[in-house]
């Protein structure tokens, strides 16, 4: 087995070398940068969500140009806008595990309906502590996150069906039950798989888990929906069908061949609909942003349905796969369905027609823990034969043609579905991961560009020490060629991304918040609502923004040790008009407020003195004199509390 794998691996790296480019000149044609260009003033084409991996956050870019347009915070802590440090959305982070303000954030998938984009929500996965987002593309901010029981190992998610009915997650690592403790080696009779059907209300997005599959105890990666012929079905890549629970890049490659697991989902959502699913103790969290009172809540949860094995005998189906698959891809007819072997040089293409036939034919090649396998000769469509090596990822075009990304020979390579003849390859000059396609992935892929998102980048941006930025690259394909238009540098890990047409979100998108729905319990709408009240050691501070000054800006009566609690009113009614608020010393973040919003900021003084504050992000000519003193007394002094702006500011007259 060893020796083999040094074979191959040898050939690896003697392709990887062929195919590396002498130069830029021979990467990128004359024309590239006229295709990239957007003029002063003009708007890209598309966006793009792109993953931030290990940084748990999501960035977004403009395509074609490749231009950072936001990183918006959805795992992490940001203190660019305070989100993790406020406390309102400080709940958002919480877990069953407690605060935790950190994820890796591998995949993305924009709302659909009819099995096309419809730009009004993007789900994102926490492959860390398994947790699934929504963020509201109409704000760009993330409005929920769902944490996953009975899962380890977030990456197999978050996929949807047709018209979002469901998020669909699968874990990466089977464990026990919740809690429970068994020895290690006992993987093959203690451990579980789990795939997660989580329930999305169709008007407000609003996410509850509907319920859960339990599957054999395997590993479990990319996923994608079934459409058209194929509706009602999801199709789950999965490895390590040996059950090895240790040295997996050997005990877990024994085998020629692992599984796609095909799931009747519509089959099993008749199952808990009859009655049939059984109730499981199961904490975790849900945690709620709303739009109004600008703040977030979190519930902790302690029960599931499930579905277990006994019940999936005609919901669940193995379909043979070149081993340890990472991608299941299903083109845009619904017809025909990718495996992505990692260790394999060819890619076996499935027909949805035959996969049906051979169940109701019971073409079956025994079972695996009691689930049918289907013959591999009876549902294959065809093979695309030596393609390259280390295929990871398929997508699709509007012309019938699907692009592969290949992680070892570094490269894509296009192809047709139907015919399974490949047309076209180009060097990536990195080891390419995952690449998207506008649409590519959807009943209805809008072609013209795909994207590819590295993993390692090696000699083509300046040295920035021992790791080098994290890229992606923009390659044309109008054309029967594709041409290598653009690279760029991205943030965090560009895992997986999502990319969709401008004009789907552009104008839906949110100026600001109007200041009369403001539910917020400690809002000022106004200068005249500002003030400041006293509750033991706890002081609120009902504060306002607008150009150029904040109310109050002289505060006295503060004292070592309080809880004082900022609640900071953004008045502003224009778009593009945020306001920042910062505290020296404070041991959390800064605030960024959007228009019409309020946020808090926590501050705990320990030191008597002047503190000064200050608005932190440039709004006005006048920006520098937007800021304001604390007088900080000793504790237990009898300071009166006085504060105000202007004329009202205490002093002499007071």
């Amino acid at each position: 087995m060893l020796k083999h794998t040094t074979l191959y691996l040898l050939s690896a790296i003697f392709l990887m070398a062929a195919c590396k480019p002498k130069g830029a000149g021979d990467a990128v044609n004359s024309d590239a940068a006229s295709k990239v260009y957007v003029a002063p003033g003009q708007y890209d084409e598309f966006y793009g969500f792109v993953s931030g991996g290990f940084s748990g956050q999501l960035s977004v870019y403009g395509f074609p140009s490749g231009r950072l347009l936001k990183v918006l915070p959805v795992f992490s802590q940001n203190p660019e806008t305070g989100y993790g440090y406020s406390e309102e959305t400080l709940p958002m982070l919480n877990t069953s595990h407690g605060f935790v303000p950190y994820d890796d954030l591998h995949h993305v998938q924009v709302s659909q309906t009819n099995g096309e984009m419809d730009g009004r929500w993007v789900f994102v996965n926490g492959n860390n502590t398994p947790r699934v987002a929504r963020l509201d593309l109409k704000t760009f901010k993330t409005v929920e996150i769902l944490e996953l029981p009975h899962s380890a190992g977030n990456h197999s998610s978050p996929f949807l069906t047709e018209n979002t009915e469901y998020v669909v997650a699968g874990t990466r690592f089977s464990v026990p039950d919740d809690g429970v403790e068994y020895p290690i080696h006992t993987y093959k009779d203690n451990f579980k798989g789990t795939i997660s059907f989580i329930g999305v209300d169709k008007e407000k997005g609003d996410m509850n888990i509907a319920f859960q599959l339990e599957v054999p105890a395997l590993n479990f990666d990319l996923s994608h929906s079934g459409k058209g012929p194929s509706s009602g079905w999801f199709f789950f890549s999965t490895y390590n069908t040996e059950k090895a629970y240790t040295l997996l890049e050997v005990n877990a490659s024994q085998r020629d061949k692992d599984f796609i697991m095909a799931v009747n989902w519509k089959k099993a959502e008749e199952m808990i609909k009859a009655g049939k699913g059984k109730k499981k103790p199961a904490k975790y969290a849900h945690n709620k942003w709303d739009e109004h009172k600008h703040s977030a809540t979190s519930e902790i949860k302690n029960e599931v349905l499930v579905l277990t094995p006994d019940q999936l005998k005609e919901v669940c189906y193995f379909i043979p796969c070149p081993k340890s698959p990472h991608g299941t891809d299903v083109d845009p007819s619904g017809e025909f369905i990718v495996g992505s072997g990692k260790l394999a040089a060819l890619l076996p293409v499935f027909a949805f027609s035959k996969i049906k036939k051979a169940i109701e034919n019971k073409d079956f090649d025994g079972e695996y823990d009691g689930f049918n396998v289907l013959k591999y000769e009876s549902v294959l469509h065809g093979e695309v034969e030596k393609p390259g090596l280390g295929p990871l990822h398929t997508e699709f075009d509007d012309k019938g043609n699907a692009y592969t990304s290949f992680f070892v020979s570094s490269e894509i390579v296009k192809w047709n579905v139907k015919s399974l003849e490949i047309l076209d390859r180009v060097p990536t000059y990195y080891s390419i991961g995952h690449l998207t396609v506008p649409g590519g992935d959807t009943k209805k892929p809008y072609g013209k560009y795909v994207v590819a998102y590295n993993k390692i980048t090696k000699d083509r941006y300046l040295p920035t020490g021992p790791e080098l930025t994290q890229s992606a690259q923009l390659y044309d394909i109008s054309g029967d060629k594709m041409q290598l238009l653009l690279d760029f540098p991205t943030i965090g890990e560009p895992h997986y991304s999502q990319i969709i047409p401008a004009s789907i979100i552009k104008d839906n998108s949110l100026k600001f918040y109007k200041i009369e729905e403001n539910q917020h319990p400690y809002v000022a709408k106004g200068e005249d609502q500002t003030k400041i009240t006293r509750e033991g050691n706890k002081v609120h501070v009902y504060m306002t923004l607008i150009r150029s000054h904040l109310t109050p800006d002289n505060i006295e009566g503060i004292r070592v040790g309080d809880e004082v609690y900022f609640h900071v009113t953004n008045l502003e009614q224009d778009w593009d008009l945020p306001h920042g608020f910062a505290i020296k010393g404070a041991n959390t973040a800064e605030l960024l407020i959007m228009p019409g919003e309020t946020q808090t900021l926590k501050w705990t003084p320990k030191q008597t003195g002047i503190t000064p504050f200050y608005c932190s992000d440039f709004c006005s000519a006048l920006h520098q004199e937007m800021s304001g003193y604390i007088r900080v007394s000793p504790a237990g002094s009898n300071t009166p509390l006085r504060y105000g702006t202007g004329e009202k500011a205490p002093g002499p007259q007071n």
